[in-house]
């Protein structure tokens, strides 16, 4: 026998593929249609059509974080969640004026990192199936991300902060390397991950420089690449300085992890920093 919430995913798949222009039991028409996630945190949100009566299936390009998936249980119902699908269904349909936001965030981590919808309740329609569609991505091969706006939930919804939290060390400045300073850097470890917060100065007498890609090298094991996300794009100007922030997935251990951060620019200028000392967790408080 199917399980009740298989079943609801195939009776929305069996609805989305005759419901082009069919009402639904409640009088509204049935749409099915693609809708493209947000590609910034400025654009407008995709609107989706949800009801009471019928259940709306959202489609995802690439496998979704479920545990990430953020909406209010008191006015929408998810009735499944898969790797690449959700089914909501309105608790009661939505007033004129009421919109409700639903995200998600993709696990491969590629912009937009993060799917939002505005849930509204049109008197007419009701999306039966949605075909999420991402943005295409300018060529931007090898340029870091620009960081996203997160929400405090988040870090918490992904797994990024347990009851252990976070932990810190602090360096100043270095000597120069090849016309290229560090001001300062804050080394942030948590759930599985660790990451670099730095100011990385280009000396006025250079050119200007793009940081590239980062490369954690320990004193055993092979090199982690790392994600480099800045708070500004394009390169740093000669005599200018930029915030860098350098993060990657490490396994859990209770030992203190000292590495030797690279990050390398495009134009063969590559900046090390030895020492970077990454704290053992805090203990945590059993649950």
């Amino acid at each position: 026998m199917l399980q009740p919430f298989r079943l609801a995913l195939a009776l929305a798949l069996a609805w989305g593929a005759v419901a082009h222009a069919e009402p639904s039991p409640g009088g509204r028409v049935r749409r099915e249609r693609p809708v493209t996630v947000a590609g910034t945190a400025g654009e407008p949100l995709p609107v989706v059509h949800i009801a009471q009566d019928s259940p709306t299936l959202l489609l995802f390009p690439a496998p979704i974080q479920r545990k990430s998936l953020t909406f209010d249980e008191s006015r929408i119902r998810v009735l499944d969640a898969g790797e690449r699908s959700v089914i909501v269904q309105a608790v009661s349909d939505l007033r004129k004026d009421e919109q409700q936001e639903m995200g998600v965030f993709f696990v491969d981590g590629r912009a937009p990192a993060r799917a939002a919808f505005v849930l509204v309740t049109d008197p007419a329609e009701v999306d039966t199936r949605i075909d999420v569609q991402r943005p295409e991505a300018p060529n931007t091969a090898c340029q870091p991300t620009q960081a996203p706006a997160p929400k405090p939930e988040d870090f918490v919804l992904l797994g990024y902060v347990d009851n252990e939290g976070v932990t810190t060390s602090i360096s100043q400045g270095q000597r120069p390397m090849q016309g290229l300073a560090l001001e300062w850097l804050t080394a942030f470890r948590g759930a599985g991950w660790i990451l670099a917060d730095m100011k990385i100065v280009n000396h006025s007498n250079q050119s200007a420089w793009s940081p590239q890609d980062a490369m954690f090298l320990g004193r055993v094991g092979v090199p982690l690449r790392a994600r480099l996300v800045t708070t500004k794009p394009g390169p740093i100007a000669p005599g200018e300085g930029r915030r860098v922030l350098a993060v990657v997935e490490v396994p859990k251990t209770e030992a203190d992890l000292i590495f030797t951060l690279e990050v390398r620019g495009d134009d063969g200028r590559r900046f090390t920093i030895p020492g970077v000392r990454f704290p053992k967790p805090t203990a945590g408080d059993a649950r």
